[in-house]
């Protein structure tokens, strides 16, 4: 991933917001599309999987510099959602946003029920097998619609790749604190 500087603290910080080797600051939900109707409204791409938390108040933050908006309203129609922010209430002041990420504070989010996980919980974690050997590090998580999919690449061979469904029969433990998951291997790999 690219690097950046911070303007205000001069750390090496990545385009998500977050300071190298920390949690992410902001998280990446959705995507500014075209624009509908006359009142500066816009269709977006969905990347979160609770937009019903996306409610007029809301403060989200658009770009690579994170500009802070607030939502103004807020519908979901299939797939996608119909987005209006305070202070764009025109088609052309909202087409100027068209393709521009849209992030939440990654500090607002919901705690989730015991056993779930957000990704960005998730990658960089150690993972290793039931006798404590190392497998690797967990680098991407593959949504596969029936089951998520953790990649997994050896820190001494990052050509091998280690390709772990995430099953109740698969993973053993997550540990959060530690950055550590236990996983039982498939007989295939």
């Amino acid at each position: 991933m690219p690097r950046i500087r911070s303007k205000s603290n001069n750390q090496v910080v990545n385009p998500s917001g977050s300071l190298e080797k920390s949690e992410p600051e902001f998280l990446e939900i959705g995507k500014i599309g075209k624009t509908h109707g006359l009142r500066g409204a816009a269709w977006m791409d969905l990347y979160t999987d609770f937009p019903e938390r996306l409610v007029p108040g809301k403060i989200i933050y658009l770009g690579k510099d994170h500009q802070p908006k607030t939502i103004r309203s807020f519908s979901i129609n299939g797939s996608r959602g119909l987005i209006g922010l305070n202070g764009i209430d025109s088609p052309e002041s909202m087409d100027a946003l068209k393709n521009k990420l849209i992030y939440v504070k990654a500090d607002h989010l919901p705690k989730l029920p015991d056993g779930q996980y957000y990704h960005h919980d998730l990658i960089g974690m150690m993972v290793i097998d039931e006798n404590q050997k190392e497998i690797g590090r967990l680098v991407e998580i593959l949504q596969t619609g029936s089951n998520d999919v953790y990649v997994v690449v050896d820190e001494k061979d990052t050509t091998k790749e280690t390709l772990i469904p995430a099953i109740k029969s698969s993973i053993i433990n997550i540990d959060i604190l530690t950055k550590t998951m236990m996983v039982r291997l498939q007989e295939w790999v």
